[in-house]
């Protein structure tokens, strides 16, 4: 596997039709060599710009398959391999997570991140030879302390936690996850 570290990538999506009809203008420029993301204050535009640095960063322009192919894929290739992994989307309501996600069904190259582990992970099943393989896949949504399966035949229902150190377990009627939780400070 190529890497075991965790890594923080940020995209910042385009502006959506509400934005584009309220005029609203750009705050935000990406260095992607470097990794970073500038935040200019539109009240202060006298005031340096907030700068923060992750493990990548991707402007408007990127499409969802280049992201897919820089950071997901490595991870992906590793499952077929038989590690865990986690792709875990964080943000705002409104900051692009189901545009990166889910994605959009045209143009493919805005494909999401999901439907394009989902044919990675499959079209690797279908190749081995001689390998046998068990595929589990979780899509829970966290908000507001809450968690729900987004698999699951009732997407509404709340799964109740039991809390242990380190970790929580869910236990809907029909199915058992495991989560580990990271704590970001």
């Amino acid at each position: 596997m190529a890497s075991e570290a965790v890594k923080v990538v940020v995209r910042c999506r385009p502006m959506n039709q509400r934005e584009r009809e309220l005029r609203c203008q750009p705050v935000v420029t990406v260095d992607c060599a470097r990794g970073q993301c500038c935040i200019q204050n539109p009240g202060a535009a006298d005031e340096p710009p907030k700068q923060f640095t992750f493990d990548g960063a991707y402007h408007v322009d990127h499409v969802t398959e280049q992201i897919y192919n820089e950071i997901a894929y490595p991870l992906v290739e590793g499952v077929t391999e038989g590690y865990n992994g986690t792709i875990f989307a964080y943000g705002q309501t409104g900051s692009g997570k189901s545009f990166t996600m889910q994605g959009l069904p045209d143009p493919p190259s805005q494909r999401g991140i999901i439907p394009r582990a989902f044919e990675h992970v499959f079209e690797s099943v279908q190749c081995a030879e001689n390998t046998k393989f068990l595929v589990r896949a979780s899509y829970l949504e966290i908000y507001n302390e809450d968690v729900r399966d987004l698999l699951g035949a009732d997407t509404k229902q709340r799964l109740e936690a039991s809390k242990q150190f380190g970790e929580a377990e869910f236990h809907p009627s029909s199915s058992h996850y495991n989560l580990t939780v990271i704590l970001i400070w």
